[in-house]
């Protein structure tokens, strides 16, 4: 029996996901469970969003979280690189191996094509998907425009008619139409891959025998699947687990909970208890105890103890199951915790020179700078009354500075700073009139230490968290308006 290698492949675009340490936790207890093996490997095929930044923030994430991997870019191993974009030499010889075989073909189509025929296609009633036009052109004609240098993608042939079979480990065989099913670009026009040839390719060259990934993935599984049968591999064992939702049953997002890895770490949350929440996430131990640890999960996993609903995240509940980690500790641990949390020296010498200046005694230390060592803050609405907004341009401009921080890769106080100074100068106004409204949201204050040193201190996560919760204390944003100010906010 061959070692089972399970992976987890995040996109390094943005804060690390509790989607990615959820599914992370899965596929390592699996490897662990059976003696095996665990890869990280970054899906870093996106060149415009795709930062180091954020790579360093997944490593992170799951190091905090306790999940270690075997193999990975940090760590190295025998099947590197471990990221995609040092991998285009060997996606090119297996592009080119498809196309040599005839199951692939060169795409000449421009955006426009595409969208014309896409728009034919919805006018009649169709679904829209390619036509395979291109698989007209002649070989004389192909290899011209080839030699002429055509920008073209290359995309992948599928059959039309008949069912595709996908096994899946949590709920069988699952049928899926051949006719739901795209023409699927393989190779970009830039040389790059996209995630499904990369995924196959990836996969089988590193020994992966497992994968677990999200069920929004299982639609497209027979793409996956024709690629194994092409390429003549033998494809790994798949299982699609449930999506993590909102307590209103809707799809996990930034929205309406925090989805950040990183946002829990700061708000004082024990990774012990993150990880025992994640785990009860559509699994549950053999005698359904609530707190376990991640060497308890390990030793009891079981895929046949997950269960299909859609598991609810709840802060709320993870709350609870934190307060009950936190009780059990010893109080030696509990203090030294609380001390490595926000107490440690590195975070005080931060927060230090901004304080000193503004107090004559030690005591008025906690109420000039209790915000540092806070989660969110209570501020007063009536401090977002503003001289020369409406309640309505109030909220505009928080909705905007919000958007701008979501996109800063580079937590930088001169970054910040030129985020609200751009949405200021595109309202027809001055950093410092956006400033009371910044000292409002973040310190909970009229005024205190500079807010923009205290937002870089923070970090993204709270200062993002907070922007987001004075927003609902001003009764939020409507679908109307969201839609509005996002047209607006991307003329910016």
């Amino acid at each position: 029996m061959s070692t089972v290698r399970t992976r987890i492949a995040p996109s390094p675009t943005g804060d690390p996901h509790v989607g990615t340490a959820y599914i992370a936790l899965f596929n390592y207890c699996f490897a662990k469970q059976h003696g095996g093996e665990f890869i990280l490997r970054i899906e870093d095929t996106d060149q415009l969003r795709s930062t180091r930044e954020s790579e360093q923030q997944i490593f992170d994430a799951l190091r905090w979280l306790g999940i270690e991997w075997n193999e990975g870019p940090d760590v190295g191993g025998p099947h590197g690189p471990y990221r995609q974009s040092e991998r285009g030499q060997i996606y090119q010889r297996y592009v080119q191996q498809l196309v040599d075989a005839g199951h692939a073909f060169p795409c000449f189509c421009t955006a426009e094509e595409l969208e014309q025929m896409r728009a034919e296609q919805q006018a009649r009633g169709e679904t829209p998907r390619y036509d395979g036009r291109a698989l007209l052109l002649s070989a004389d004609e192909v290899q011209r425009r080839l030699a002429a240098g055509e920008p073209h993608v290359i995309r992948m042939k599928v059959p039309s008619e008949g069912v595709c079979i996908v096994p899946d480990l949590l709920r069988g065989d699952v049928e899926i139409p051949w006719d739901r099913m795209d023409m699927q670009v393989l190779m970009k026009a830039d040389g790059l891959p996209t995630y499904f040839l990369a995924n196959v390719v990836d996969d089988h060259l590193m020994g992966i025998t497992h994968v677990l990934r999200g069920e929004e993935w299982l639609p497209s599984a027979p793409k996956l699947i024709k690629l194994y049968e092409y390429f003549g591999w033998e494809q790994p064992k798949l299982c699609y687990m449930p999506l993590l939702r909102n307590p209103d049953k809707s799809k996990l997002s930034k929205r309406k909970n925090p989805t950040s890895v990183t946002f829990y770490e700061r708000m004082g949350f024990l990774p012990e208890a993150m990880l025992n929440y994640l785990g009860r996430m559509g699994w549950s131990m053999p005698d359904e105890r609530e707190k376990f640890s991640l060497a308890d999960m390990v030793e009891h996993f079981d895929l046949s103890r997950v269960s299909l609903g859609g598991p609810i995240f709840d802060i709320e509940k993870l709350s609870w199951l934190n307060g009950q980690w936190l009780r059990e500790l010893p109080v030696e641990q509990f203090a030294e915790r609380a001390r490595q949390w926000a107490f440690n020296n590195d975070y005080l010498m931060r927060i230090a020179p901004h304080v000193q200046g503004r107090v004559e005694t030690f005591s008025q230390i906690a109420p000039l700078a209790g915000f540092f060592f806070q989660g969110g803050v209570q501020p007063d609405p009536a401090l977002f009354a503003h001289k020369k907004l409406n309640a309505d341009q109030v909220r505009q401009m928080m909705q905007w500075i919000l958007w701008k921080l979501e996109a800063l890769r580079t937590w930088e106080k001169d970054r910040i700073t030129a985020c609200i100074q751009q949405v200021a100068e595109a309202l027809g106004l001055k950093l410092r009139d956006a400033m009371p409204l910044m000292f409002a949201a973040i310190t909970g204050q009229a005024n205190s230490v500079s807010v923009l040193d205290a937002m870089e201190i923070l970090g993204p996560d709270l200062t993002r968290y907070r922007l987001r919760q004075a927003l609902e204390l001003l009764g939020g944003v409507s679908k109307r308006e969201n839609k509005e100010w996002e047209k607006l906010f991307a003329a910016l």
